[in-house]
């Protein structure tokens, strides 16, 4: 049985951080056939403009998922990509789903404030400097933190070792090695 990963794709998403989590979780995906990565839009526009102006394909849209066969969540930021996904109630719902099973929920940038809305942000996170006002829990200063079954991630150019900790994650350290040797990441320190 496939590990499902939705990735949804909301009018307004920051192109950086949806691509970061997009392309290492698919190439995770390479690595493990039993990873499956659905980029899914909110609404039956398969073409979704993001917050730069550029468009991206999905593969499907979110009214034709089996969502009981999900995994994980991961969300892009960008402040109208955010603004679309917290006022999706079935974004929300498939939060509150998944967290309640302990399974994965993700954001980076703005979108920790879905998590918030969708009630399973608490303790330790991170998100864009300024988007923590009025959010449960305490904003650390980091690139990326793991709460347990939420990962929470600053913002664009962090959205790489965002998708490399949710790989991590959902399948062991041995990919997140070779995927971090792999991209480079050595070379940023």
């Amino acid at each position: 049985m496939s590990k499902k990963v939705l990735i949804p794709l909301a009018d307004g998403f920051e192109e950086a951080e949806f691509i970061g989590i997009a392309d290492v979780l698919r190439r995770a995906s390479e690595m493990h056939k039993d990873l499956e990565i659905i980029i899914a839009s909110l609404d039956d526009k398969l073409l979704v403009k993001g917050a730069n102006g550029i468009f991206i394909q999905a593969d499907t849209t979110l009214d034709s998922l089996d969502l009981s066969s999900l995994e994980a969540i991961a969300l892009a930021g960008g402040y109208g990509g955010m603004n679309n996904l917290k006022n999706s109630s079935k974004i929300i719902q498939i939060i509150k789903d998944l967290h309640s099973k302990n399974k994965l929920v993700a954001a980076i940038c703005a979108s920790p404030m879905v998590l918030n809305h969708a009630g399973v942000l608490q303790g330790d996170f991170t998100c864009y400097p300024g988007c923590e006002a009025g959010l449960n829990g305490n904003r650390v200063n980091q690139a990326v933190v793991v709460n347990g079954n939420v990962i929470t991630s600053a913002g664009p150019a962090t959205a790489i070792l965002f998708g490399l900790e949710i790989v991590r994650y959902l399948v062991g350290e041995e990919t997140y090695k070779a995927l971090y040797e792999g991209l480079l990441i050595p070379l940023t320190k």
